[in-house]
Parts: C-alpha cells; structure tokens; sequence
C-alpha cells in the first residue's frame, strides 16, 4: 500500500505546548507546515514555546483555536473532555476545524463536539516518550503512531503522520483503552523498576548502578521483545524456593513501595511460568503459596 500523500501546507494550532505539544508543532513545521499560534501557561511551557516554536504567538486558547485550520490538543488526557466541550459552548469549533488529541487513552469519542459543529476529529498517538527537547525529534524517526480517525479526516491524519517522520497505524475507538493500558504498564512501571533497583545498588555502595544495570536490561528487553515468556530466566522460573525466599526477607527491609513491587511482580512471573509448564510442576505451588494474598506480611 503506498504512503498517503502529503497534505498541503496547513496552518496548525497547539493548545498546550508542552513535551509533546512543542516537539511536534516542531516537527510539523520541519515538514512545512505553519504553526501559527500556540498556548504555554506554565513558565516551562513558555521556555518550550521559545526554544523550539521561536516566533510563533504565545495567545489564549480561544485565539489559538479561531486561527488555525488544524488544532492539535496536547494537554493532559482528563483535561480533553471539558476543553472541547467548554470551546463548544463559546462556538470555537463552529465553521469546521481538524481537531486532533495525542492521547493514547482516549479516541475520538472526546471530540464529538467539534464533529457536532461540522468539522472532523483524529486521535493521533505516538508510542514514544518526549522530554520536550530538541533531541526528541530524531525521536520521531519511524515512531508507531496510532490513528483513529473521523470518515473525513483518516487520510489527512495518515499524512500528518508520514509528515512527522512516524509509521502510522489504525486503531479503532474500543481497543484504545487496552492498547494506552499495555504501553503504559510496560514503559511506565519500567522507569519505576529501574529505578528502584539503582536505589538498592546505591544502597550497598554501587555508585554507577547503570554500569551494572545497562547492559542486563537491554538483553533483557530485547529477549523479552524477541521471544516473549520464553526469554524468563531466574529463580522464580527455575522454582528456586530457598533463593526466592531469601530475595523475599531482603525485600521485607527495603521501602514498601519495592516489597511490594517484588512480591507482585514474582508472583505474576510464576503466574505466567506455571501456566507455561516451565516452572516445574511440583514447585509451582509452593512457589505461589509464598506471595500469599501479595501483600507484605507485617508478622514478620
């Protein structure tokens, strides 16, 4: 199937220059398009908007939305909802508009009011994490984009895609809610392991815990992104009871939030491992009794 074709130049409206606000209406102008006014309310926001937007109007949403043909929404996911439907009410979307939302969540359901008004509405989700810098738009380079999209405005939405550097997909509105869940349960929970395991390692001297960490987590990664549940290695999987064990009267002294992570974390690693058969049958038990209900046992 060949590329959609690439929009004319058209004239994009940010509302909320944030991390992903700002690095896209970057993008989109690299690509030739005109971001002709943005809204930044926070001083972080405002710093974006001039490094990465230098030029372009720094005005109230309203004014925002009533100059461009296209408005792209980058604001917080349970902010969406009351923004289009407050503009609504003020007639913001009257004369049809493009109104396109980054959430991975949400799907066009939100934007009902701007298709009410007779414009049309795509939600357009990169799988990536932004800083709201610069290096981020290498970042975009062949990015998945989930696209969900009114019957008017799929094509439009495709190539604002292809134009930001992205691989864009198609996404229907009832699988949005599983598919924002599984990104952010593994990219999300990742930087919270990761980081309570720099935490341990410092704890016991260890200055540099990447050093250590780096290159077991990206074999890791790209075991578990080759292979699935046939990359598990360690002692839950092997049905090691005397290690897990142990590993669980250490966690017992670390801050409740890593007792908790371990416990849940190897409980649903033997979950997983047992429904597969490779934990051994007769240890599989055992091995899930000692979770018990995954909570910290506070007897000791």
């Amino acid at each position: 199937m060949s590329a959609p074709m690439s929009p004319p130049s058209l004239d994009v409206g940010i509302v909320g220059c944030g991390k992903v606000g700002a690095v896209l209406g970057a993008a989109l102008q690299l690509a030739g398009h005109h971001v002709v006014a943005t809204s930044a309310i926070s001083d972080a926001s405002r710093e974006r908007a001039a490094l990465l937007l230098p030029g372009v109007p720094v005005t109230s949403v309203e004014e925002v939305v009533a100059s461009a043909g296209v408005v792209l929404l980058t604001v917080p996911d349970d902010a969406i909802a009351d923004l289009v439907t407050g503009l609504a009410s003020q007639h913001a979307w009257d004369g049809g508009r493009l109104a396109v939302h980054t959430s991975g969540f949400h799907g066009i359901e939100v934007l009902d009011p701007v298709i009410e008004a007779g414009g049309e509405a795509a939600a357009l989700h990169p799988a990536m994490t932004f800083t709201g810098v610069a290096k981020d738009l290498s970042r975009i380079t062949g990015t998945p984009f989930a696209v969900t999209a009114s019957p008017g405005a799929g094509l439009v939405a495709e190539a604002l895609v292809v134009d930001l550097g992205g691989d864009p997909f198609p996404l229907a509105d009832e699988d949005r809610a599983e598919y924002h869940f599984a990104l952010a349960h593994s990219a999300n929970h990742l930087v919270t392991l990761v980081a309570q395991s720099q935490q341990l390692l410092r704890g016991i001297g260890i200055d540099d815990p990447s050093r250590l960490l780096r290159p077991l987590l990206e074999a890791a990664l790209d075991n578990a992104l080759e292979r699935g549940d046939k990359a598990l290695t360690g002692p839950v999987a092997r049905g090691d009871i005397r290690t897990v064990r142990a590993h669980l009267a250490t966690a017992r002294q670390q801050d409740d939030d890593i007792d908790t992570a371990y416990r849940a974390l190897a409980w649903a690693t033997a979950k997983r491992a047992a429904a597969r058969r490779t934990l051994p049958a007769e240890v599989s038990g055992p091995m899930l009794d000692l979770f018990g209900s995954n909570e910290k046992d506070t007897n000791g």
